[in-house]
């Protein structure tokens, strides 16, 4: 982990992680288990195929600019909770078969070394976009993991199997990748639209296209997704539409309603006013229709200056268009 310790500073350093300040609040905790949880010996790193069979085809929905584009693993229930419920029940197995043991179960909840830690096993490898990568998975599945105070014995690493393919790098909208395994987040889409607070920068507003809530245009170049097996778990099967809605419809969500349908999903943590900021920019982005304009309008006196200052800027973006 020491390689993986230097890296994560380096790409502090520069600033790449944006508003993501808790990504430098733990120090090496996040790369050092037994500093996170005392008395840590092993880490068992495990995975869950996400990708939602009964989902719209992506690629249909992204070249549809009237539809909102969200990324396939926030379709469904919320992961953090399906996962972690998961581990803890297979932390309860081992504590049956072999005795009373030190544990905590994790799922993108601390500060942990997700891809780090995964990468020392047979799980996969690291993907040049900084994705686990595995030649049978694929990248659409989640990572989590149990701090175990159990000496097990450590696996040997999976082999890389990228070579000299960089389509995941040139298939980001926003040109995010800085070189190979370094994603400069101030211009991913995924934290553009789940992570950032503030106001979305305005050259990278028409580059997001439709996408509304992440961003899988990475994986969806990468090869060894085509024979990636979709997900059998129901929970991530798509709710309320959200895999092909037209983006007028989210919209015109009320707080209430959005609150209501979002209840147990990853999406609702980025509250209302990011969804109508997000929406807004999409709006901006599509073909000017009498359905988008009004929509915009009736936005135009928000309470939030952040979601009027998108909304303004969508509306400008439709009447030059037409």
């Amino acid at each position: 982990m020491q390689a993986a310790e230097q890296k994560l500073l380096d790409w502090l350093d520069k600033g790449y992680h944006g508003d993501m300040d808790y990504m430098a609040a733990h120090g090496s905790k996040r790369t050092r288990p037994h500093e996170l949880i005392p008395g840590t010996l092993s880490v068992i790193s495990a995975r869950l195929p996400y990708w939602p069979q009964a989902a719209a085809p992506a690629d249909a929905v992204l070249n549809d600019p009237a539809l909102a584009y969200v990324s396939r693993y926030a379709l469904g229930r919320d992961y953090h909770k399906v996962l972690r419920d998961r581990l803890q029940k297979l932390a309860s197995r081992i504590e049956t078969a072999i005795g009373r043991f030190s544990y905590r179960v994790f799922t993108d909840s601390a500060p942990v070394m997700e891809v780090a830690l995964a990468a020392q096993t047979q799980l996969g490898w690291r993907g040049k976009h900084t994705l686990l990568l595995n030649r049978e998975a694929g990248s659409y599945f989640f990572l989590g993991e149990i701090y175990a105070s159990l000496p097990l014995p450590p696996d040997d690493a999976a082999s890389a199997h990228c070579g000299t393919c960089t389509a995941c790098l040139g298939a980001c909208p926003t040109r995010a990748f800085v070189a190979p395994y370094v994603l400069d987040a101030r211009r991913c889409i995924s934290y553009l639209t789940i992570e950032h607070k503030g106001s979305i920068p305005l050259e990278l507003r028409p580059l997001m296209g439709n996408r509304i809530y992440g961003c899988d245009d990475c994986q969806l170049a990468c090869p060894w997704n085509r024979e990636a097996r979709p997900g059998a778990v129901a929970d991530f099967a798509p709710r309320h539409g959200l895999d092909a809605a037209a983006l007028v419809e989210l919209f015109c969500w009320d707080e209430e309603t959005f609150l209501k349908r979002m209840e147990g999903s990853p999406i609702r943590r980025i509250g209302h006013e990011k969804w109508l900021r997000n929406i807004a920019v999409a709006l901006g982005n599509a073909p000017p229709s009498p359905a988008a304009i009004s929509a915009l309008q009736a936005r135009n006196r928000h309470p939030s200056a952040l979601v009027r200052e998108h909304v303004a800027w969508a509306l400008a973006r439709l009447e030059e268009a037409h």
